[in-house]
């Protein structure tokens, strides 16, 4: 087992250890997903949030073992990378992985368990969600400092951003699920508009996303929203695809 623990938890490293050791068999299940595991366990006084990334098929435990970094560790790596650059996300504890000889076997990723108020996915299921705009607008100016510190959060999806109330008519945003991004020197127009078009096909939405995103990039609303809804409209259609595809190979029931 190969562990990687954030020097401000080293001494912590043999209760973390346990906690891995004890994945199966302990802690509370908080996300029971298809893919992956998702449990909380107490550390000291504190909650931890601990991800079980599923064992890959055989030609990726080849490639996790030898060419590519497993996803636990580039959750943790990117993370760090994200507080770094002053980028919102919960502190990054420890990554472990289980390997053999040959192939990657499982991996887990640790963090802090962080209490928010919403994710982005309630503001598209809940329109009358108290401060609506005020929250849309102020998660479009975070997505525009993500672009302009050069990070393209390919899993920029409606789950995957935390929101915790700071203050009055003030919000805090924070990136989870981690292992899947660029960083860019520099990001194109079509580049950022590509990646926040796969938050939402409302329309409603978009609107207000391209209205407060054409006055940061100085790009008039027009342009903005014409390339939004062009990218949305491939993403939407894109899904409802692989969808039918599913259902009709009898992997979805609805």
């Amino acid at each position: 087992m190969n562990k990687v623990i954030h020097p401000e938890f080293k001494a912590q490293t043999k209760e973390i250890t346990q906690i891995i050791e004890n994945f199966d068999t302990q802690g509370k299940l908080f996300v029971d997903g298809k893919r992956n595991k998702i449990k909380l366990f107490e550390l000291g006084n504190d909650t931890v949030n601990v991800k079980s990334f599923k064992i890959p098929n055989i030609i990726n435990k080849l490639v996790y073992r030898f060419f590519r970094k497993s996803k636990a560790r580039r959750s943790y790596e990117f993370a760090n990378i994200l507080l770094e650059k002053g980028i919102g996300t919960p502190q990054p504890i420890a990554y472990f992985e289980h390997f053999t000889a040959f192939t990657l076997q499982d991996s887990y990723y640790m963090s802090a368990q962080m209490e928010t108020e919403l994710t982005f996915r309630q503001l598209i299921e809940i329109p009358d969600y108290p401060d609506h705009e005020n929250i849309l607008r102020q998660f479009t100016r975070f997505t525009f400092e993500l672009h302009e510190k050069g990070i393209e959060f390919l899993d920029h999806t409606p789950g995957n951003t935390l929101i915790k109330k700071t203050g009055e008519g003030r919000y805090a945003f924070f990136l989870v699920d981690l292992n899947r991004m660029k960083f860019h020197s520099n990001m194109t127009f079509t580049q950022r508009i590509v990646n926040m078009a796969k938050l939402t096909p409302e329309t409603r939405l978009i609107e207000v996303m391209s209205d407060e995103y054409a006055k940061l990039y100085g790009k008039s609303y027009d342009e903005v929203m014409a390339l939004m809804v062009k990218h949305t409209q491939y993403f939407s259609n894109r899904f409802h695809r692989k969808r039918a595809i599913k259902r009709k190979l009898g992997l979805r029931k609805n």
